[in-house]
């Protein structure tokens, strides 16, 4: 065989070798749940219509408040969600505008807030478990700063930020019932306990809302919903913007959404201020997602409206 056939001969099984390689690359690792004292994930689900929540306790003090870390892999998807049994003794939700103090003051600070990330949002407020909600007016990862919220923010009985019409926002009446109404429609505070806004209703008596079936854009999410009867609120993070999570669209969060038990549903902000912490047996609290801000995983930002879980004594 000739020089020139020879190489020309090991060119072509360099490259067929390379191209198998490729082809047939092992698929990356699946995530695992980075710390101890969390459930880890379960057996994921095919797609977000097709997810099977396996609760599990997310506190040895409580039955009433679970956990269930999921995955989907068309698309590939990780995601967090907690399920208060809001009529069970011992629990309640806390709504928050953000920090009640800061390094600061001045005319963007509307009512008086500032930025927190949820992690010292549940850590400050003695909570088990937390998640950012509305949108605001500022992006930073330091805590202190002064915020405003986008949206209503009522906390036990206390209007801490004006309704914004273009939005939705959860609400907690002081009859004990539980919904997600257009801010357009709230005229009067005096019958809520608490409410925080967000940004559209996804979910709405079991269904996709016109709205949500139609959005294609995928981002990190923050979402919450309630059971037809108002008995159970779940609130859920699903992970975007990096290798192991793509994020979902408006309709796929809704799927998930119902699929964990929810009737109606909404979207509170995401991207880059979605998180979700939780309180560990030791008391030491967890971002138990993968935030994205600046561009940088694992960084968190630091938001303004809150909404949390609390053990009562």
């Amino acid at each position: 065989m000739s020089i020139k056939k020879h190489l020309r001969v090991c060119v072509f099984l360099y490259f067929l070798v390379f191209a198998s390689c490729a082809a047939f690359r092992p698929a990356e690792p699946a995530q695992e749940i980075p710390f101890a004292p969390f459930p880890p994930f379960t057996v994921g689900s095919a797609s977000p219509g097709d997810v099977v929540p396996l609760w599990q306790p997310l506190s040895l003090d409580t039955d009433a408040v679970l956990f269930f870390a999921g995955r989907t892999y068309s698309p590939r998807i990780e995601f967090w969600a907690v399920r208060l049994d809001m009529a069970a003794e011992g629990v309640g939700i806390v709504v928050k505008g953000g920090a009640e103090g800061g390094a600061g003051s001045g005319a963007d600070s509307g009512a008086g807030t500032f930025s927190s990330r949820v992690s010292t949002f549940v850590a400050d407020n003695g909570l088990l478990a937390g998640i950012n909600a509305l949108p605001f007016n500022i992006s930073t990862a330091e805590d202190g700063l002064p915020i405003r919220n986008v949206g209503i923010v009522v906390s036990e009985g206390e209007l801490v930020s004006a309704a914004n019409p273009n939005f939705y926002a959860l609400v907690w009446y002081y009859d004990g019932g539980t919904a997600i109404v257009a801010q357009s429609q709230i005229e009067y505070t005096g019958n809520i306990q608490n409410a925080v806004g967000g940004f559209h209703q996804i979910l709405e008596a079991g269904e996709l809302t016109e709205r949500a079936a139609t959005r294609r854009a995928s981002h990190p999410r923050t979402a919450a919903g309630i059971c037809q009867d108002g008995r159970f609120l779940y609130l859920l993070v699903i992970d975007g913007r990096r290798r192991g999570s793509a994020g979902a669209t408006e309709a796929q969060t809704a799927q998930i959404l119902k699929r964990l038990g929810a009737h109606n549903g909404i979207n509170f902000d995401g991207g880059g201020s979605s998180a979700m912490a939780a309180r560990a047996p030791d008391d030491s609290v967890w971002v138990l997602n993968t935030p994205v801000h600046g561009g940088v995983p694992g960084r968190e930002r630091a938001v303004a409206g809150s909404l949390g879980v609390r053990l009562l004594p």
